[in-house]
């Protein structure tokens, strides 16, 4: 897989995936960025109310796609706040649920943004769950290459937020086509 450099600093880059459960969606962009950006991003995820196990149908896809699925967890997002948090610099809620919550405060000071992909664990029939987890696993491998391909060091927070939520507009735009 290509490795991309930051093109936001040179220190490593610490971005949190939420969701509501942390067991699905935020998983699939969890792994993917540490992935893709092995070395100068590090990725986490955790939700509101986290579900307490990572789904299966996350875990088999991940697996099929060649990624590694050890130490995986379902994860509080109490963790990514107060004493002994790491400092994050990019949050993103990639639920609607999660978007529409009052968060933590978070260490550092960090960009927010929204990336709204339809639950995949929703899905009760298992063909149906295996087509909602690859289309959910695409459109966040998507968002997430555009994320790394950013063109320049943002000047501010607000362009930060501006361009991460204008990666999922585009990709959304292209997705119902």
């Amino acid at each position: 897989m290509q490795k991309y450099a930051s093109p936001w600093r040179l220190s490593v880059l610490n971005v949190l995936f939420l969701c509501t459960g942390n067991s699905a969606r935020s998983i699939l962009a969890e792994v993917i960025l540490n992935e893709l950006g092995r070395d100068v991003f590090r990725a986490y995820s955790a939700g509101s109310h986290p579900a307490g196990q990572v789904n299966p149908g996350a875990l088999q896809k991940l697996a099929a796609e060649g990624h590694s699925v050890q130490g995986l967890s379902s994860d509080s997002w109490e963790k990514y706040s107060g004493d002994g948090a790491p400092e994050l610099d990019v949050v993103i809620t990639v639920c609607d649920n999660a978007a529409g919550e009052s968060c933590p405060v978070w260490s550092g000071s960090p960009v927010t943004a929204h990336w709204g992909i339809p639950d995949p664990a929703a899905f009760q029939n298992r063909d149906e769950q295996r087509i909602a987890f690859d289309v959910a696993y695409a459109q966040l491998r998507r968002r997430i290459e555009a994320f790394l391909k950013l063109p320049h060091k943002p000047r501010s927070h607000e362009e930060a937020a501006r361009l991460l939520q204008q990666i999922h507009r585009e990709e959304s735009q292209h997705e119902s086509i």
